[in-house]
């Protein structure tokens, strides 16, 4: 409850340091499965509740805009429900569903996917499972993590094939340890080797140090995807997922102007923050 304050508070401050701007929480648990929960600590787990969800929403001031869930948990869908009415996204997820649970999520309001393939029931050509519901449900957004660890490239040009354009997203999963050189890193309470750009803790994979624009130009030369397809899935799909396409994800007139200047091979040349160029000494020079 103090972290979703202390978010909360950060969100409301907005860029008042001329720093990136949160636009919300992602709640990835505590409502996940026992079975398929990653570096998440097991006893911290919990039954999706609407009673605690709505605890969760108060301590965060409303500022809840995604939240990942097994749907395959009692009470799963309810809270999807509850929480599709307020506003936040649901992302299925953290999950050993089957196709029949997954379509349960969906139904009940969840309209993307967490991680596509890390930490799902894996397809299997009798019981599909999460995986392959989420390449299959045209219409679902499906998240991936675009390091050539968390999946293969294989599986990434996969899903790439299996999902519209328009329903592809990047994400890093980044860590603190991001940008820092290998070593031993505190997540949480938890301790963290990154080494040659694996970041493990008892072997389990957690999290990652991926940049978004390198998640860009992984995904261009895994799949053959455009610069043009491989921006949108870090931009303007998200912000199509989340609601917030008016005021963010795209370049126009009104619109904020936040903006990241890429080559054409999608290296970063410039960003801009509310107009306002964001280039260090260190990136001038370089």
């Amino acid at each position: 409850m103090r972290s979703l304050a202390g978010l909360a508070n950060e969100i409301r401050r907005g860029n008042s340091h001329r720093g990136a701007v949160p636009l919300g929480i992602h709640l990835e648990g505590p409502f996940l499965s026992h079975l398929k929960r990653g570096v998440h600590t097991d006893s911290l787990l919990e039954a999706p509740s609407i009673s605690l969800f709505d605890r969760f929403w108060e301590a965060a001031e409303g500022k809840i805009r995604l939240m990942t869930i097994a749907p395959e948990l009692s009470g799963a869908t309810e809270l999807i429900a509850h929480a599709t009415k307020l506003g936040v996204r649901c992302s299925l997820g953290h999950s050993d569903a089957r196709v029949c649970e997954a379509e349960a999520g969906y139904t009940a309001g969840a309209r993307s996917a967490t991680h596509t393939f890390n930490a799902m029931r894996a397809i299997d050509h009798r019981e599909p499972g999460l995986a392959a519901y989420v390449l299959d449900k045209r219409p679902l957004f499906a998240e991936i993590i675009c390091d050539g660890i968390h999946v293969d490239p294989m599986m990434v040009r996969l899903y790439f094939k299996a999902k519209n354009e328009d329903r592809i997203i990047l994400v890093t999963d980044g860590i603190s340890a991001t940008g820092m050189p290998d070593g031993v890193y505190m997540l949480g309470d938890m301790e963290v080797v990154v080494r040659d750009g694996r970041c493990t803790s008892d072997g389990v994979l957690a999290g990652s140090v991926l940049t978004l624009d390198n998640g860009v130009q992984n995904l261009m030369k895994f799949t053959g995807a455009s610069l043009k397809t491989a921006v949108a899935a870090a931009s303007r799909n998200p912000s199509i997922l989340m609601g917030i396409e008016d005021g963010w994800g795209t370049l126009e007139v009104g619109h904020p102007a936040n903006i990241t200047v890429l080559s054409p091979s999608a290296g970063v040349i410039e960003t801009f923050l509310s107009g306002h160029s964001a280039l260090t000494v260190d990136s001038v020079s370089a």
